[in-house]
C-alpha cells in the first residue's frame, strides 16, 4: 500500500477503514483439459482509498481534492486459464495488486486486523498484464508488463515496466521461497517509481505451527530534496538529501516475519516482528529507522464471526516520527469484527 507520510503524519501500522464489495467470477484451474476464465472487480470506498490511490485513476480525489473518503476501484481484470501450456498458465490482464506480500491486501483474509509497516510502504497496484506458469510441482514462474507501480498507463507517470518472479515449493507444499523483482523500467524518481525486490520464505512446522519471513530492498534515483527544491511531486515524497543536494539516491529496505499458532478449531495466535529501515525518509517523511512488535488473536464465534483483537509497539529509532513528529514510540491496542453472511 502506498502510504506516504503526508496522510499520516506518523508511519502508523495500516488499518482498516473501508467498505469493499467484489464482483468476482473464478475460472477453473483444477483441470488440464479445457480453456477458462475469470473476471474480478472490487470496488472500494472509505478512508483507506488514500492508501490505493494509483495515479491517473480516481486520482482527483485525493491528489486534487484531499477527500477525506472516496473511492477506489482496486482490482480490474479478467483472468485467462491456459491449461496446455506446462502445467498450467494464469494470464491476468487489468489493474491487479503487486504481485509480492505476505499480507492479504484486504480484509477478511488478513492474519491480523493491521497491517505491517512493511507492507504499508511497499508498492501496491499494477495495471497491464501478467503470466503465472506452473512448470512442474515444483516451480511456477511470473513474467509481465505493466505501466509501472500505482500509475495508469495513461497517466504522465507511465513508462514500460517489467517484472519477473520465480517460486520454488518442496515437502509437499510445507516450504516455499519465492524472490521477485517488481518494476524494472529507469526508477528515476516519479510517483511511486520504486525498484522493488523481494525474498519471501513459507514454512510449515506442523499441524499447529507455520511461519512466513519477507524482506525488500526498493529505492528511487533522482529524488528531490525536502530542504531548498520545488521538484516533489504531490502525494511523492522528497528525501532526506546531503546537505547541498538538489536530488539523490534514495533507498529503503524491511524485513517482517509472523509466527502463527493454531489453538484448537476456534483459536489462533500471530506474533509480528517487523524491521524498516527509511534511510533516507522518502517512504514514510522521516528518515529513520524503525521496528514493531504484535501480539494478536484470532477466535471464532462459530462460522461466521471472527473476533481479530491485537496489541503492538512500534518505535523510531533516530528520529521523533510519532505523533506530527513529538515521539520516537507508539503503543495500540485495536481490533475488529469480521461478520460472514
Amino acid at each position: 500500500a502506498n502510504a506516504p507520510a503526508a496522510y499520516y503524519q506518523i508511519p502508523n501500522s495500516i488499518q482498516m477503514d473501508q467498505s469493499t464489495l467484489y464482483v468476482e467470477r473464478v475460472p477453473d484451474t483444477v483441470q488440464t483439459d479445457h480453456f477458462d476464465w475469470g473476471v474480478r472487480l472490487t470496488n472500494l470506498y472509505g478512508f483507506d482509498y488514500h492508501l490505493t490511490t494509483s495515479t491517473g485513476s480516481f486520482r482527483h480525489q485525493v491528489l486534487g481534492d484531499n477527500n477525506k473518503y472516496g473511492y477506489d476501484r482496486v482490482m480490474a481484470y479478467v483472468k485467462l486459464y491456459v491449461p496446455h501450456v506446462a502445467g498450467g498458465m494464469n494470464i491476468r490482464v487489468g489493474r491487479y495488486i503487486s504481485l509480492p506480500d505476505i499480507e492479504a491486501q484486504l480484509a477478511p483474509n488478513n492474519y491480523t486486523y493491521s497491517h505491517s509497516l512493511t507492507y504499508g510502504f511497499d508498492v501496491y497496484t499494477q495495471t497491464g498484464m501478467n503470466a503465472t506458469v506452473k512448470l512442474n510441482d515444483n516451480w511456477m514462474v511470473q513474467i509481465g508488463v505493466s505501466a509501472g507501480s500505482d500509475v495508469a498507463p495513461w497517466a504522465r507517470d507511465a513508462r514500460p515496466t517489467l517484472n519477473a518472479c520465480v517460486s520454488y515449493t518442496w515437502r509437499t507444499g510445507q516450504d516455499n521461497i519465492y524472490v521477485c523483482d517488481k518494476s524494472v523500467n529507469d526508477n528515476r524518481y516519479a510517483y511511486n517509481n520504486m525498484a522493488a525486490y523481494y525474498a519471501t520464505y513459507y514454512h510449515k512446522v506442523n499441524s499447529k505451527w507455520h511461519t512466513a519471513t519477507e524482506s525488500w530492498y526498493m529505492y528511487e534515483k533522482g529524488v528531490p530534496s525536502i530542504v531548498g527544491s520545488a521538484l516533489a511531486e504531490i502525494n511523492a515524497n522528497g528525501a532526506w538529501c546531503d546537505p547541498g543536494q538538489i536530488v539523490c539516491f534514495a533507498p529503503e529496505w524491511a524485513i517482517v516475519n509472523y509466527v502463527e499458532r493454531q489453538i484448537g478449531k476456534k483459536d489462533y495466535i500471530t506474533i509480528r516482528n517487523e524491521y524498516v529501515d527509511d534511510i533516507r525518509g522518502q517512504r514514510t517523511g522521516f528518515k529513520t529507522p524503525y521496528s514493531e512488535h504484535l501480539l494478536g488473536w484470532g477466535h471464532w464465534i462459530g462460522s461466521t464471526i471472527l473476533l481479530l483483537p491485537e496489541v503492538r509497539f512500534e518505535r523510531a529509532y533516530s528520529y521523533p516520527a510519532y505523533d506530527t513528529g513529538t515521539k520516537k514510540n507508539q503503543l495500540v491496542v485495536a481490533g475488529d469484527v469480521i461478520v460472514f453472511f
